[in-house]
C-alpha cells in the first residue's frame, strides 16, 4: 500500500506524509486518553521532559518525508531491501549513544544484512540491476531515511531506560512515547515543509497552492490522480493497523514472535511488489542476484534478532528491554 499510495500522490509526498502522521496522532492520543482514564498512565509519566519527544518527532518526520520522496522514485522490490539498512544504523547508534557492546552473532547478522542489500541491489549486469536508470540520489535518500528512523528508536530506548529512575522502577507506558513522539512528528513535518519542498523545486510562496493541490489530488479532484482517495486511505489505515497489531503481538506472545513475523514479511513484501499491481501494471522481474541477496538479508535478520530477543525475553517478558523493543517495532 505504501508503493500504491504514491502512484496517485507521486507529486505530493509531503501531503501524504502529513495525512499519515495526523492519523497516528489521532489514534495514539485516543489510546493514551483511555489508558490515562484507566490509571495505567500516571501523572509522573505525563510530567517527563518533552524535549526528548521533540527530538524523536523531528527525526521521524525527516525519515517519513525523505522515505516517501525516495519510495515514489524507486522500483517496488527495492524499498523493503533498502529499508533493512535500518538494522545497521540502529546497531551503530546504539553503540554510540547507549554504549552497547554486541556479540559476534549480532555483528555477523548485520554484516549479512549489508551483504544482502549490496548483492540484491548492485549485483548483475547493468541491464539486470534493480536500480538501473534510477540514479544514486533516491536509494541514498531511502538509506538516510532509515538512519533517521533508527536514531529515533535509539532515543526512545534511552527514554525508557532513563524513565525507570524517575518513575522509581516503574516502566514507562509505550503510548506516552508514541503519542507525544507522533504529535511532534506532525509538527515537524509541517515546519520542514518549506525547506524540504525545495527538493521538488517548490518555492515557499507556492506552498499554499501545493497543499491545496495535494488535497485536491488526495480527493481525486485533479487529473492524473487515479486511485485516490482509496489507495492513500488504505495505506494510512493499513500502516496504523500494522503497527498496532505488532504491539499487540508482543503483548500477547513475545518479542521473539513479533521479530520473526516482521522478518518473514520481508521476502513476502518483495515478491508482492514485483507482481503487476493495480495502477502499477508493469511489474518488475526479479533477477537471481536479487533473490539471492534477499535470502542473505533474511538470514542476517534472523541471526541478529533471534539471540537478542531470546536473551531479553528469558530475563523478563516485561523488562526494560521489552518496552524499547516493542516500541521500536
Amino acid at each position: 500500500m505504501y508503493k500504491l499510495a504514491l502512484v496517485p500522490m507521486r507529486e505530493y509526498p509531503f501531503f501524504l506524509a502529513q495525512v499519515n502522521t495526523f492519523g497516528y496522532v489521532a489514534i495514539y492520543f485516543s489510546i493514551l486518553y483511555v489508558r490515562r482514564r484507566a490509571g495505567v498512565v500516571t501523572n509522573e509519566m505525563m510530567s517527563l521532559p518533552k524535549w526528548r519527544f521533540a527530538v524523536i518527532g523531528m527525526l521521524e518526520a525527516l525519515g517519513v518525508v525523505s522515505g516517501m520522496y525516495a519510495a515514489a522514485m524507486l522500483p517496488g522490490p527495492a524499498i523493503p531491501i533498502l529499508n533493512q539498512t535500518f538494522l545497521l544504523w540502529q546497531l551503530g547508534f546504539s553503540a554510540l549513544v547507549l554504549g552497547r557492546r554486541y556479540s559476534w552473532n549480532k555483528i555477523a547478522g548485520c554484516l549479512l544484512v549489508a551483504a544482502g542489500v549490496v548483492t540484491a541491489i548492485a549485483s548483475g549486469s547493468e541491464s539486470g540491476q534493480m536500480l538501473s536508470g534510477v540514479g544514486l540520489l533516491w536509494p541514498i535518500m531511502m538509506v538516510v531515511s532509515s538512519a533517521f528512523q533508527a536514531g529515533a528508536t535509539i532515543i526512545k530506548e534511552y527514554v525508557f531506560i532513563d524513565a525507570i529512575t524517575h518513575l522509581k522502577g516503574k516502566l514507562l507506558d509505550i503510548f506516552v512515547v508514541n503519542s507525544f513522539g507522533s504529535g511532534f512528528q506532525a509538527l515537524f513535518v509541517l515546519l520542514f515543509l518549506p525547506f524540504l519542498s525545495n527538493l521538488k523545486g517548490i518555492p515557499f510562496h507556492e506552498l499554499p497552492s501545493y497543499v491545496k493541490s495535494g488535497a485536491g489530488c488526495f480527493l481525486n479532484n485533479s487529473s492524473g490522480c487515479d486511485g485516490s482517495p482509496l489507495l492513500p486511505l488504505l495505506y494510512v489505515v493499513n500502516n496504523i493497523a500494522f503497527n498496532i497489531s505488532v504491539l499487540n503481538l508482543v503483548k500477547i506472545s513475545s518479542a521473539v514472535v513479533s521479530s520473526l513475523a516482521i522478518v518473514l514479511s520481508v521476502p513476502t513484501t518483495i515478491y508482492i511488489l514485483s507482481l503487476p499491481l493495480p495502477y502499477v501494471p508493469e511489474g518488475v522481474t526479479l533477477s537471481p542476484f536479487f533473490l539471492f541477496g534477499s535470502v542473505i538479508l533474511v538470514l542476517g535478520l534472523i541471526l541478529y534478532n533471534v539471540p537478542q530477543r531470546i536473551s531479553s525475553n528469558s530475563n523478563s517478558k516485561h523488562g526494560p528491554g521489552s518496552d524499547s523493543d516493542l516500541d521500536a517495532m
